[in-house]
């Protein structure tokens, strides 16, 4: 019996090794299959094409300058334009952010694809919304506000279309001969002149809309007095009449103290000179140097100086503290008088009215008239004849014979100390 369970329990040994050594076989068929499957797929990846991504190219110089200038000649570029420039943003992001900052310096707008104008405040962050470039600050909603003064203006001289050389000469003509019409299209059509040129002045302490006021008021007498048979192209003309009106208005409100026309011309040529002058010298230059660079004399340079100075107001504080002192309390009140001045004087005029109290009233009031000693004021020898009714001799008869009495009086000596 113990033979036959051993039998049994080797057969069953030997079936579970055989069926060990079949699943393992199949194992290592299923793996070769799978082997070759891949095997077959490698050639389609092989075909595959591997996309290599070049770097974007840098912006140039001379491609962002050319978009700053056809800025200036327009007062503005689209989104479009900045696109051709910067294709890829995100490679040159830092590139891109001062260029923005010279199209602020520049006052620059840009215009949206749409064909509105975004605000100066949200240029910039507008643009990397729009071109994917994260940021923190939000995108400014300019449907929930209403638009800006200046912007609506733009869009409104936008809309009136450029005069051609023969448009221009046709509308004089007629404006000559007192067509009224003429005179507005030929107006109309030159508002964006007056904007291009009233941008340059931005910063001198009136605001664009107060330039471009005061740049069509230029703009009004240029087309007054344009004569189309000299030949002169009138935005040349105008031009002119345009710069006169918004120089004059600078030299008239933007200071304290007006300053005529042609001293603003010249502070503002002595300012360029001592500006360079520093960046040469590395100091401040002297007032000879200035005078030698700019081809005038000392005398004129030290002139300059003194008219360019700006106001400063009295109340503004000297320390850091709003409370602290102003600078009305360090300048010195030269009119004033010190208290032993005035001390001084108030005795000198006690001892004159105890000297000339002896004189006869007749006298007194001539001295009084003639030195001002009531109200300050010197009278001429005519004047105080026709309040007493006598010549002129008669009264410096009478105040020659006042005063040399006065020099006998016994308290003269008390008046030398003054």
């Amino acid at each position: 019996m113990p033979k036959k369970q051993n039998l049994k329990k080797s057969r069953g040994t030997i079936k579970t090794k055989k069926a060990k050594s079949s699943a393992k076989s199949k194992k290592k068929k299923t793996a070769k299959k799978s082997v070759k499957k891949i095997k077959a797929r490698k050639p389609a990846v092989k075909k595959k094409k591997k996309i290599v991504r070049t770097k974007a190219q840098k912006p140039s110089e001379e491609q962002q300058t050319a978009l700053i200038q056809k800025g200036r000649g327009r007062g503005f570029i689209t989104e479009q334009e900045i696109l051709i420039v910067f294709p890829e943003v995100e490679e040159y992001i830092n590139l891109f952010e001062l260029f923005l900052e010279k199209l602020e310096a520049n006052s620059i707008q840009i215009v949206e694809l749409k064909g509105g104008i975004l605000s100066k405040g949200s240029e910039k962050n507008d643009l990397f919304n729009k071109l994917g470039i994260t940021k923190d600050k939000k995108r400014l909603d300019l449907s929930d506000i209403s638009e800006d003064s200046i912007q609506m203006y733009l869009r409104e001289i936008g809309k009136v279309p450029l005069l051609s050389t023969e448009e221009e000469l046709s509308l004089a003509r007629r404006k000559e001969k007192g067509d009224k019409e003429a005179e507005k299209k030929l107006i109309e059509a030159n508002l964006r002149l007056v904007v291009s040129i009233a941008k340059k002045f931005v910063g001198k302490s009136l605001t664009l809309l107060d330039l471009i006021q005061e740049g069509n008021i230029g703009l009004f007498k240029a087309v007054e007095k344009f004569d189309p048979k000299k030949g002169y192209k009138f935005s040349t003309y105008a031009t002119w009449w345009i710069r006169q009106a918004i120089t004059r208005s600078l030299a008239d409100q933007s200071r304290t103290i007006r300053i005529p026309v042609h001293m603003v011309e010249t502070i503002n040529k002595f300012q360029q000179v001592q500006r360079r002058l520093i960046q040469d010298l590395g100091r401040e230059p002297l007032p000879e140097e200035i005078a030698a660079e700019m081809g005038e004399s000392v005398e004129k340079v030290r002139h300059i100086i003194n008219i360019s100075q700006e106001t400063i107001s009295l109340e503004t504080s000297v320390g850091e503290d709003e409370e602290d002192s102003t600078l009305e309390d360090f300048i010195e009140d030269v009119k004033n008088m010190t208290p032993d001045r005035v001390a001084a004087l108030e005795l000198l005029k006690d001892y004159v009215t105890e000297i000339i109290s002896e004189l006869t009233p007749r006298e007194q009031k001539i001295l009084e008239m003639r030195f001002g000693l009531k109200d300050g004021v010197a009278h001429t020898l005519e004047e105080v004849g026709q309040e007493f009714d006598v010549t002129r001799e008669r009264i410096r008869q009478i105040e020659a014979k006042a005063l040399e009495r006065i020099k006998q009086h016994v308290g003269i000596e008390k008046l030398k100390d003054f």
